[in-house]
């Protein structure tokens, strides 16, 4: 990726009034931010991939989440839904839980680290895929 094509991108934020942005393209990462704060992150994919929001499906994007209930991401890392590859989840929707309760590991560093449930209740939804790459505050799981 060449200083013309940053210079492209920098435009697009000015254009777009956008706080932050993250590209990927031919093995090349790039993310742009003007603040502190995060409002919404726009992930823009290589030609031909589907155009993403937030890290959503275009399609999905509009539909608004409701975060009541959001157990939220205390770090920036991958986050894991059990502890190896051989072991179930530790979680599943509809699951009931306790407060204290593992939820998942966020690798950071080379370090795992558990989140557990800071309140007893229900798992209604898991908001993060797998081995996804996640960000401080990112909703993760929401609990009823």
């Amino acid at each position: 990726m060449d200083l013309s094509r940053v210079k492209e991108l920098i435009e697009l934020m000015d254009r777009h009034r956008l706080e932050e942005l993250e590209l990927e393209e031919e093995g090349f990462r790039v993310r742009l931010s003007k603040g502190e704060r995060v409002r919404e992150v726009i992930t823009v994919p290589a030609a031909g991939a589907p155009a993403v929001a937030g890290g959503v499906p275009a399609a999905a994007a509009e539909d608004p989440v409701d975060l009541a209930g959001a157990v939220t991401s205390p770090m920036v890392g991958t986050f894991f839904r059990s502890p190896n590859p051989d072991s179930d989840p530790f979680v599943e929707v509809g699951d009931r839980i306790d407060e204290g309760h593992v939820l998942c590991i966020i690798e950071a560093m080379k370090v795992m680290n558990e989140v557990k449930a800071e309140r007893g209740g229900s798992v209604e939804a898991i908001l993060v895929e797998n081995g996804e790459s996640i960000e401080f505050g990112q909703p993760l799981f929401r609990i009823r």
